[in-house]
């Protein structure tokens, strides 16, 4: 078995992580991978995860809703452990104090010269078709944008996360790795996986017709003042055709799109400001962007899966950086354990996220990286 997955529910953290070490008992672990609700003590839970996977590289963040093979679920941990006949080589580096813009690029630069120290050639020469970065980084430091550019300029290699969560309280997250918790910080992770790999980016819209330009942003709070001239949730509410006192109504169902090669990289609205929007990721000024519309997301998920499995001649695992938003609209249509069946007889964990990480920093996705 080269990776098998586990979950526990166990209140304490010492049930919970003794429970994941029995049912990972019978793999030759060299690599963990985990997701925890904010129930369980950060810092403790880190420790006690290190010490019970002693001699592996463990590490990994918090969450808004954890998920594991076949299941949604919420105040829970969810593991994978990977033998090295699936992981031939994998470095893990932090970048602290992300929510610190002074200096930011610099530390990043600094964590991918280690990878680079490590691994004997520069990160620009990196295969992409051998290494896949992951990023899990703290979902309340807006900094996703910065960092995820700024890996954009050092390597070809496609980094692939999401924004650590706590359960819906926007008080603090946190990533795990050296049997330490860490907040305000970003966990980067080069990976050499030893099977065929994919990255999945999948989202649920379909293109209105309809564009607005932003005009006016106030980037650095991720605001946009103002679309097509016009106070932004005029222009928005004018684009769907509803009253302006109404638009949060509409954001779950009609997010907007930076269109790339006819793909949709998705921004979603996260609240009205005295006639402006604030979104849940950076929106730059002159940007055009696509109005979208929600279509099913069980029958795309199936679908995007369904199509690395074929092209991967089968599905030993995956890791689902899922959004928090399309947890959210799940869980109002009473789907969560349709989408979770999904994933059924899967290796899976993966994690509601405050934003998901895949060339850029996006919302309302999933993106994947799948083992083949």
């Amino acid at each position: 078995m080269k990776i098998k997955s586990a979950h526990s529910t166990r209140r304490t953290v010492q049930a919970a992580v003794d429970d994941l070490r029995q049912n990972l008992s019978d793999v030759q672990t060299s690599v963990v991978l985990y997701f925890a609700s904010t129930s369980y003590a950060p810092a403790a839970l880190s420790e006690t995860m290190q010490k019970a996977f002693a001699g592996a590289t463990v590490f990994g963040c918090s969450t808004a809703g954890e998920i594991a093979s076949g299941l949604m679920l919420k105040n829970s941990i969810v593991a994978m452990a990977f033998t090295k006949a699936a992981i031939k080589s994998l470095k893990v580096m932090l970048v602290e104090q992300v929510g610190d813009k002074k200096g930011l690029k610099e530390r990043v630069v600094g964590a991918m010269n280690s990878f680079n120290k490590s691994l004997g050639v520069t990160s620009l020469k990196l295969d992409p078709k051998r290494f896949v970065g992951l990023i899990l980084i703290d979902g309340l430091s807006l900094a996703e944008e910065a960092v995820m550019e700024t890996l954009g300029d050092l390597t070809d290699v496609s980094f692939v996360g999401g924004s650590a969560g706590d359960d819906l309280k926007f008080s603090k997250t946190y990533v795990f790795a050296n049997g330490k918790a860490y907040a305000n910080a970003a966990l980067l992770a080069m990976v050499e996986p030893a099977t065929s790999f994919e990255v999945i980016k999948t989202q649920s819209f379909c293109l209105l017709g309809k564009s607005l330009l932003a005009t006016e942003v106030e980037e650095a709070t991720r605001t946009v003042v103002q679309f097509n001239g016009k106070s932004a949730a005029s222009a928005y509410a004018q684009a769907l055709g509803v009253p302006v006192a109404a638009v949060s109504e509409s954001f779950m169902n009609n997010p907007l799109g930076l269109m790339i090669e006819d793909e949709p990289f998705v921004r979603s609205p996260q609240r009205v400001e005295n006639g402006s929007m604030v979104f849940y990721c950076n929106i730059k000024e002159g940007m055009e962007l696509a109005v979208l519309e929600s279509t099913d997301m069980i029958k795309d998920t199936r679908a995007a899966i369904e199509k690395a499995k074929n092209g991967l001649g089968g599905i030993s695992g995956v890791v689902n950086f899922n959004c928090i938003l399309r947890t959210l609209d799940l869980e109002k249509h009473g789907l969560l354990d349709d989408y979770g069946k999904v994933f059924s007889g899967v290796p899976t964990v993966g994690f509601s996220t405050y934003g998901e990480e895949y060339i850029r920093h996006i919302n309302q996705t999933a993106t994947m990286l799948v083992f083949g």
